[in-house]
């Protein structure tokens, strides 16, 4: 009786699972001994491989197994509703290997970013997010193609309508679109980068980069909240990328007495001198220092230079050090700072 119980149709099942149950736990030891042999290389591919077919592979083993276990039982029984079965296999293949591509992109993501900044080098988060974004919607797009070529759908006719749909749907989300472009654009020519400090010159924006997203930015404002740019606005306004910035220039008047017009000479020789020589200030740059007015109540002196230092703290710590200099020069000579003053002549006639 026992005997006449496994037929070939249940041995061939039974056959079927245990391949299944044996490759699923042989990949299983297959991936994690190369993990441990991944994690003493240097390589980025390999991590990022092996932890994007943790969870694709073990299902695509159970799918190849499911697939073969119910053609058998079509082949036996011929019930009609496992006629689908070989364009649910393959959607199942198409899903799996989707998964994977999407999983591998973001492990490599996060692999060279971490990796630039265990060398200690600067994270060009903007690049890559850009990169992986496009990879993960060509991923999704050729994926929807595949699963409706496998459905039955014609590609090519899917693609003409997509040609004549997409003008009636370009008019209808042409701002949705401008500012898709226009975070297309942000990450091709990297004006900014995440964590970049930015500026406008013609509209109200300032701030730090905190995310490049495909429809917005956000910005961290000097008063910490947030700012929430469209993209396409970048495509149309000057964009001032202050974190690239390599000098800030000092512009000063400084304004003296009238009477202490003989010692501008000497003052302001020893003003130059002081900015020649100082460790902060760019002396290749322009640097200028010069009598340059006479106004109505002072001797004024021009004075223009250009310093290392770009951060606001630092800038303002370099600059209070130059006119903290500046007035000790000016009290050297004797001299003094102008401050406004009326002259008033009184005729005393007999």
């Amino acid at each position: 009786m026992m005997h006449n119980a496994f037929t070939p149709e249940i041995i061939r099942l039974l056959l079927i699972i245990v391949a299944t149950l044996s490759a699923h736990f042989f990949a299983s030891r297959a991936l994690n001994r190369a993990a441990a042999l991944a994690a003493h290389t240097d390589n980025l591919w390999d991590d990022a491989l092996i932890a994007a077919a943790r969870k694709p592979l073990p299902m695509l083993i159970w799918l190849s197994g499911l697939a073969f276990v119910l053609h058998l039982v079509h082949r036996q029984t011929g019930e009609q509703l496992l006629e689908y079965l070989a364009p649910a296999r393959n959607l199942g293949f198409i899903i799996c290997t989707a998964w994977f591509l999407f999983k591998l992109i973001r492990e490599l993501a996060d692999n060279v970013i971490a990796k630039r900044l265990a060398n200690g080098a600067g994270s060009d988060r903007t690049t890559v997010d850009g990169l992986s974004k496009i990879s993960r919607i060509t991923v999704f797009v050729v994926s929807i193609l595949m699963v409706m070529q496998t459905l039955g759908f014609s590609v090519s006719g899917v693609l003409a309508f997509g040609g004549v749909g997409g003008i009636a749907v370009g008019f209808a989300a042409k701002d949705l679109l401008a500012n898709l472009f226009g975070g297309l654009m942000v990450h091709l020519d990297r004006p900014f980068n995440i964590g970049d400090k930015i500026r406008s010159p013609d509209k109200q924006i300032e701030g730090q980069v905190e995310h490049i997203g495909w429809r917005q930015t956000s910005l961290r404002g000097a008063n910490m909240a947030m700012l929430y740019v469209p993209n396409a606005l970048f495509t149309a306004i000057i964009v001032e990328n202050v974190t690239r910035m390599s000098h800030k220039k000092i512009q000063e008047t400084i304004a003296l007495r009238y009477q202490d017009l003989p010692k501008l000479t000497a003052i302001i020789a020893d003003i130059k001198a002081m900015l020649s020589v100082h460790p902060d200030i760019d002396s290749s740059e322009n640097l200028l220092v010069a009598f340059n007015q006479l106004a109505d109540s002072s001797v004024n002196i021009a004075l223009l230079a250009n310093t290392r230092a770009t951060s606001l703290l630092e800038y303002h710590q370099v600059k209070q050090d130059i006119l903290f200099k500046v007035a000790d020069i000016v009290a050297a000579h004797a001299a003094d700072f102008a401050f406004p003053t009326h002259t008033l002549h009184i005729n005393q006639s007999s």
